[in-house]
């Protein structure tokens, strides 16, 4: 993929001239700029030089939805609250349109392992999948309210077990339910990851306690 077909993103520095990079991607149904507010609730330390990349997901048919097109990293085929059947081609094109952007962000003189893949509900599931297959060791995932969408590409394509997960899920979330991302967290455990993992009394959305606690990981990675 070349420059010129790179993913449109939102873009936020919190100093000039950063040194470390946050990949976020956002949710099905959203864009760019679902999580791009964020930032300032994460409390980064002023002298932590940061690039936030937020980039907006293409369009597409999603068939789980009748086939309304919207903003997706892949076509959800049939979904319910303890299964997810992902559009594994779909999964894999997201991967590579990920990769991509940390291919961009070596060349803007950030280093892969000062680079974090965040995201939430699909997003996340991207962010499990692109960053537990990536070649080079990433400061760490950020996995929120998801799930595996094609664990078979994990077990089958594993780069590396040194890349730190935190992942996090609302104990009450009718979307993607809680035991979803239990199991996701479970599988990578039995693969070797060193996984966090939180819940909090919520639904299909995240809090304030943990945005703090993304803020604290963030830093713990990028420090």
């Amino acid at each position: 993929m070349s420059n010129a077909e790179l993913l449109p993103c939102v873009e936020i520095e919190t100093a000039d001239q950063p040194t470390a990079s946050v990949i976020w991607l956002h949710g099905l149904g959203a864009d760019g700029n679902d999580f791009s507010g964020i930032v300032p609730d994460l409390q980064l330390p002023e002298q932590l030089a940061v690039r936030f990349v937020f980039p907006h997901a293409p369009h597409m048919p999603i068939s789980c939805n009748n086939g309304y097109v919207m903003r997706a990293w892949y076509d959800i085929l049939h979904f319910d609250q303890m299964s997810r059947q992902a559009d594994v081609a779909g999964v894999k094109a997201s991967v590579e349109m990920i990769r991509a952007l940390i291919t961009r962000e070596n060349q803007r003189g950030i280093p892969s392992e000062r680079i974090i893949l965040a995201g939430f509900s699909q997003g996340g599931a991207i962010a499990y999948t692109a960053g537990t297959l990536h070649p080079e060791k990433l400061a760490g995932i950020v996995a929120l309210s998801t799930y595996l969408p094609a664990p078979e590409l994990i077990q089958a394509g594993l780069s590396n077990q040194d890349t730190p997960i935190f992942a996090a899920h609302g104990s009450a979330d009718p979307v993607v339910g809680l035991a979803l991302g239990e199991a996701a967290k479970d599988k990578l455990g039995e693969l070797g990851f060193t996984v966090s993992w939180q819940t909090w009394p919520m639904q299909h959305s995240v809090c304030m306690p943990e945005i703090q606690a993304i803020g604290q990981f963030v830093r713990q990675r990028l420090a």
